[in-house]
């Protein structure tokens, strides 16, 4: 497949080198042209324009810290529907830094706000939960993505990708699920920041 991705930072390059090494076509995008260019040369992706990212793309995935949502989704022309029709991945966690207090209104998840800037595209809530290193080191067992968004055919094509990258997609229902998804990326948060394992403090279930 063919994908854009809305962002430089560390989590971008992480999964933009996952899904090349899978023998995917990814094409990176960001508000300052040299960083985009040291991403897609870290990651083996190539560096396109923002306006760009979202031609030809089979999916998008949108890696910038919450208070950029808007800027570079404007400059990548999805209010004008550049993004219409497609999936559109969000990983993103509108929390405070090292506490995980959710900075959204009640009732209200930041997938919520990237859909209504983003008209017409597919937004799927996932990969919220683990850091950038989850993607780049090996693991004795795959994680499960957790991922929840309204479109049957946008949720295949994203539970695709992320087994590319060494993940078992799990399905939790529509977008109405995703403030439960960010509510639990800052219950994770909240411990790893105060020094205890997230996993510690769920059930393990009984191999069988």
């Amino acid at each position: 497949m063919r994908i854009g991705i809305l962002g430089t930072a560390t989590f971008a390059t992480a999964l933009a080198t996952g899904w090349t090494r899978a023998g995917h076509d990814v094409i990176v995008g960001g508000r300052s042209p040299e960083r985009a260019k040291a991403a897609a040369q870290a990651s083996g992706a190539q560096a396109r324009p923002l306006s760009e990212i979202g031609e030809g793309c089979d999916a998008v995935l949108l890696s910038v810290h919450w208070e950029g949502i808007a800027d570079i989704l404007a400059a990548a022309g999805a209010a004008a529907g550049s993004l219409a029709g497609k999936p559109l991945i969000d990983p993103t966690n509108a929390v405070d830094h090292g506490y995980g207090v959710l900075r959204t209104e009640p009732g209200r998840a930041i997938a919520h706000r990237v859909a209504e800037l983003a008209p017409g595209a597919h937004v799927v809530k996932a990969l919220n939960l683990f850091p950038s290193t989850r993607w780049t080191t090996s693991s004795p067992s795959p994680s499960a993505v957790a991922m929840c968004g309204d479109d049957p055919r946008a949720l295949e094509v994203v539970g695709s990708l992320v087994r590319d990258l060494g993940g078992v997609p799990s399905v939790l229902g529509g977008l109405d699920r995703a403030r439960q998804l960010e509510e639990v990326a800052g219950f994770v948060i909240a411990l790893a920041f105060a020094g205890v394992d997230p996993q510690s403090a769920i059930p393990a279930l009984p191999q069988p």
